[in-house]
Order: structure tokens, then sequence, then C-alpha cells
């Protein structure tokens, strides 16, 4: 992992393409701006672990075209 420190109104610019900026810091809390490409999916990490656990509960059960429905995709 890599740490930076960064002040209110610093970035940092990840693969060129997307910019994190810290437009805010109240106490404890960070306020984190991110600037991406539409197609990157941004999540909170609490967020992506509920999706992954979904999905794995979807897929245990056989489900493979529930799975792909939530996704989005259709069927070859």
């Amino acid at each position: 992992m890599l740490a930076l420190t960064r002040k209110k109104g610093e970035s940092l610019v990840i693969n060129n393409n997307i910019e994190v900026t810290i437009l805010e810091i109240r106490g404890d809390q960070v306020k984190v701006g991110i600037s991406a490409p539409k197609e990157v999916p941004i999540y909170r990490k609490e967020v992506y672990l509920q999706i992954q656990n979904e999905n794995k509960a979807v897929v245990e059960a056989g489900n493979l075209e529930a799975l792909r429905n939530m996704m989005g995709k259709k069927k070859n």
C-alpha cells in the first residue's frame, strides 16, 4: 500500500485518468472527491464487499442466469 500525505485541495492521479482530491478535513473525517471515466466503477469498500457476497451467494445457489441478469449481461 502506498501512503501519501495530502492537504485540503490537493490531489493525486491514478493511471492517468483518475483524480482523487481532498475536498474537506473535519476532525477525523476526510471528504474525498473522485473524477474518473464513467466506465470505471467506484464503490465504498463496504458496498463492494456486499456486492461480492451477494454474487457469491447467487453462484453458490447455482443461479448463474440471475447473476447475468443482475450484471446486465445477456447469455451468448
